[in-house]
């Protein structure tokens, strides 16, 4: 059997190195002999979460393939890291079935648990990260409520309603067109080009997959012709170059992958540009108390239907210093104010302010209803008898509890699927996605928080210490957690516990962890005495994860497997190790180390040359011991935590 797979793998290597060298396919799986991909490939085989999400936001190629021919998804397979293999598919990690690549990845999969991740990333989820955005845009063709088209697109026989935006994101032809006019509601199209012709031009600027079989079904060669060349000359008018070979079906389900993906990834950077070069640079910032009294058209030049607000989130005061107050103001100025594309004026670097306190401000964007529709929270408001709904001279103004920067960062993600941010702002854009519905980008929140949220260290450096770190605090963790509740992410939950087992005694003895041990006990509902405290019981699994890594040469772990009394098999694991309980004081575990023996004067000589002490100050014979004393020793003092709160848990 073994052999029979390996055959099949040989040959599907075969096949795909002749259609590479043939210029038939690209290869999926490029050879990267960089430093940079190294480290990323290092991070795989480690497991190192942070690192591998930090490399993955500067562009490393997760497809490539280092001089071993090991891509990063077989190697995080072959080591068992899930959530590695997990973060790599998410960010379009390939796996597919009939590759070399693909089969080994299946074939080298440490468990079935993580064999079952990656067959469960079938080819629209693994290959077609933008497939989400394609669909939206796609469906506009179709929806019928809310009204988000402005331009209709006229044959003999048929019209269409579209986006100006859109046509001029994907056409130089529109872009040109409607710059110049752009109050055009209308284009007719010449009559010799046939409608079928028109609605495939449509469907690939809309991201759709165009199926020229259905488009040309039940017509006649002739007509088929006249189809093709209609595309053809639609292509030319629009000066879309690509269409006509972009449309073109092939029989290779591989070729016809690659070629979908390039015009997604081709579609979605157009988009981009022109949302940067349209939206972004027509943002407007202006005192809050003035933010009513703007007045933008609806026939506007880059074609946005609805603003939104974002304020700043504190009031500051600056005093202009005397040069300043001496320079003339605005109406001394001889150079008049510049304009935006909107007729909005545009604060100049040059000119000085009138001096004055500096007074909170409002950023205002200009945006599209069409794309904020991804959101759900747009789509009912937009849908509804809201005021935002209604049609009005001038565009109404939508006010987000968010920061201008977390504004920017979703806007970016409804018009590119772009989800790259930092650390500073995942936690607000983690609540600004859940308050407007949009699931994707809160997972991807929490994603960056988890695995970015470990300070200056790695991932495997912070969950593998040995007593007090000194990494700086890049998160408030009990904002993580509170956070992970009230956005109802699993994985925030997780995290936090993870990351508090991991630091414990740093947290154990601070007011603050009783405090959000006690919100813990109150979130479950009709809480009884003997009910449990999921915090508690998280930081419990962790931390036993924490130390039984330490306990495998010992033999300490196989007796924490055994169920039972936990205590009780510590205690005799310890008595093994050369410690034993000695007496209870004041509720503190005194101990006292046999050493095999060890005589005070070795004691004191050990002490002299610094001797392996534990959390509560007693000497340990070595690491293994000094971990089952602290282990048990951090155990005691959730107990007496729970205890101390009346919580029996």
């Amino acid at each position: 059997m073994e052999t029979k797979k390996k055959f099949e793998i040989e040959r599907a290597l075969a096949t795909e190195n002749q259609a590479i060298s043939s210029g038939q396919l690209k290869e999926d799986n490029p050879l990267d002999t960089s430093e940079t991909f190294r480290q990323f490939c290092e991070a795989c085989r480690r497991g190192d979460l942070k690192v591998c999400q930090e490399m993955i936001q500067a562009g490393v190629n997760v497809n490539a393939r280092d001089r071993h021919d090991y891509t990063p998804l077989i190697l995080a397979s072959l080591c068992g890291h899930y959530e590695v293999i997990q973060l790599l598919l998410e960010n379009g990690a390939l796996c597919e079935r009939d590759t070399f690549q693909g089969e080994r990845c299946l074939y080298n999969a440490l468990n079935d648990r993580i064999r079952n991740l990656l067959l469960s990333y079938d080819y629209a989820k693994s290959t077609n990260p933008l497939q989400p955005l394609a669909a939206h845009i796609t469906s506009l063709l179709t929806r019928p409520e809310p009204k988000t088209a402005d331009i209709t697109i006229t044959t003999y026989d048929q019209s269409l309603h579209l986006h100006k935006f859109l046509l001029a994101a994907r056409s130089p032809y529109f872009a040109k067109k409607l710059s110049a006019a752009p109050n055009t509601t209308t284009w007719k199209l010449p009559d010799k080009i046939p409608t079928e012709s028109l609605a495939v031009a449509t469907q690939y600027l809309y991201f759709s997959e165009v199926s020229m079989r259905r488009v040309m079904r039940g017509l006649s060669d002739e007509e088929e012709l006249h189809v093709l060349n209609g595309i053809d000359k639609i292509g030319r008018q629009l000066e879309m170059d690509r269409l006509f070979e972009d449309i073109t079906e092939v029989s290779d389900r591989r070729l016809l992958r690659q070629k979908r993906t390039d015009e997604l990834i081709r579609g979605r950077d157009q988009l981009e540009v022109w949302f940067k070069e349209n939206v972004l640079r027509n943002k407007v910032e202006v005192e809050t108390a003035k933010v009513d009294d703007l007045k933008w058209d609806r026939h506007n030049s880059i074609y946005a239907d609805i603003l939104l607000r974002a304020d700043d989130d504190d009031e500051e005061e600056d005093h202009v210093s005397a040069a300043t107050e001496a320079s003339p103001g605005p109406s001394e100025s001889s150079t008049p104010p510049t304009r935006n594309i909107l007729g909005l004026p545009v604060p100049s670097s040059s000119s000085s302010p009138t001096p004055s306190r500096r007074l909170r401000k409002s950023t205002i964007y200009p945006a599209h209803k069409a794309m904020l529709l991804r959101s759900e929270y747009f789509s009912t408001m937009f849908t509804s008898p809201f005021r935002e709904a209604q049609q009005t001279p001038y565009l109404q103004i939508v006010t987000l509890d968010c920061s201008p920067k977390v504004l920017e960062t979703i806007l970016t993600f409804l018009y590119t699927e772009r989800s790259d941010f930092g650390l500073d702002v995942a936690i607000d854009v983690l609540f600004t996605a859940d308050q407007l519905f949009i699931e994707k980008l809160k997972q991807r929140a929490a994603l960056i928080i988890s695995t970015l949220g470990n300070g200056n260290s790695s991932t495997v450096e912070s969950e593998n210490p040995r007593g007090e770190t000194d990494q700086e605090e890049m998160l408030d963790i009990y904002e993580v957690i509170r956070a992970g509740w009230d956005t109802r992410v699993q994985r925030l939950e997780e995290f936090g516990a993870r990351y508090i087992a991991y630091r414990l005694e740093r947290y154990i003895d601070t007011p603050e962890f009783a405090e959000i041990v006690q919100e813990s006990a109150r979130r479950v509902t009709a809480r009884q005495e003997t009910d449990t405290v999921e915090l508690v019981d998280d930081i419990r699994y962790y931390l036993s994860d924490r130390f039984r890594l330490r306990f495998e040469d010992s033999g300490l772990d196989e007796m924490m497997d055994q169920g039972g009394d936990d205590a009780d098999a510590i205690a005799e694991a310890l008595e093994d190790l050369g410690v034993k309980d000695e007496k209870e004081e004041g509720g503190v575990i005194q101990k006292e180390v046999k050493n095999g023996g060890m005589l005070e004067k070795e004691i004191e000589e050990q002490l002299a040359v610094g001797a392996i002490r534990t959390l509560d100050g007693e000497i340990a014979g070595d690491e293994f011991a000094q971990d089952a004393i602290n282990y048990q020793i951090l155990l005691g003092k959730i107990d007496r935590l729970l205890e101390n709160l009346n919580l029996d848990a």
